[in-house]
């Protein structure tokens, strides 16, 4: 299993309608793939139309308990594609955590007993705290969604000085998937500005797919399906089939 951390520490970048759209787009094609949502926001759970009575065994009684992540799994409306939930009760995980052994493995530990998937995709949290640690020290890969504004370039740096950080000292197999620019408008001059800004930084570690603007990706979460069930052929979702097939290819 291929585990890859999608994260950002500014929040209302596309994170998770990436984290979302991308797991769907790689089912897809016929992957066997799991989600886990660590945000106590929970939207990539709303996202699949699951209920908040629901939601329990979630991802944080996995840091409570390693071994309740085989109950914690759910089929989604996507054939092969997987949850793990998430509650609001991660929001205080982060404080009932700290100068616990091994705070920043628990769920590097609690995935380790799964099997059966081919990716693993971790929704964390718009921050730097202790459950995006747990994030990263869970995963093979980051995949970076970025706005295509300036004020994301500065987040962006941070980010990489964190993920760098975590490499070594804490999961030296951690690497970087890529940066994914999202909110893209190409009648925008400052996202085309961004766009290159990134690319001169980073070079091929940027996906030469851009999630572009797009209503209907807004609309998707309120009718609790992914973008690409709801409206498969708007250019949101065509866009995320595109970054499925270039993010395959190069894993």
């Amino acid at each position: 299993m291929r585990t890859i951390a999608v994260a950002n520490q500014k929040g209302g970048v596309g994170k998770t309608t990436t984290a979302v759209n991308l797991a769907t787009a790689l089912a897809a094609t016929g992957a066997r793939v799991l989600l886990v949502d660590f945000d106590p926001q929970g939207n990539a759970s709303t996202g699949f139309g699951l209920a908040r009575a629901d939601r329990t065994p979630s991802s944080y009684d996995l840091l409570r308990d390693p071994g309740l992540a085989g109950a914690a799994v759910r089929a989604t409306m996507v054939p092969g594609l997987s949850l793990i939930p998430a509650t609001q009760e991660l929001a205080g995980a982060e404080v009932e955590l700290v100068g616990e052994a091994n705070a920043t493995g628990r769920l590097r530990a609690a995935l380790a007993g799964l099997s059966g998937q081919d990716w693993c995709f971790i929704d964390c949290p718009p921050s730097l705290g202790l459950l995006t640690l747990n994030g990263l020290v869970a995963a093979d890969r980051v995949l970076i969604p970025l706005q295509a504004e300036f004020y994301a370039l500065e987040g962006l740096t941070q980010l990489l000085k964190t993920v760098e950080q975590v490499k070594a000292r804490t999961n030296p197999r951690l690497d970087l998937a890529g940066v994914v620019l999202t909110m893209y408008d190409r009648r925008n001059n400052l996202s085309d500005q961004v766009a290159q800004d990134v690319r001169a930084a980073l070079g091929q570690r940027v996906f030469r797919t851009m999630i572009p603007r797009n209503v209907r990706l807004s609309e998707a979460p309120s009718h609790g399906v992914p973008a690409l069930l709801y409206d498969l052929r708007c250019p949101g979702s065509e866009a995320y089939m595109a970054l499925a097939r270039e993010f395959a290819a190069a894993a």
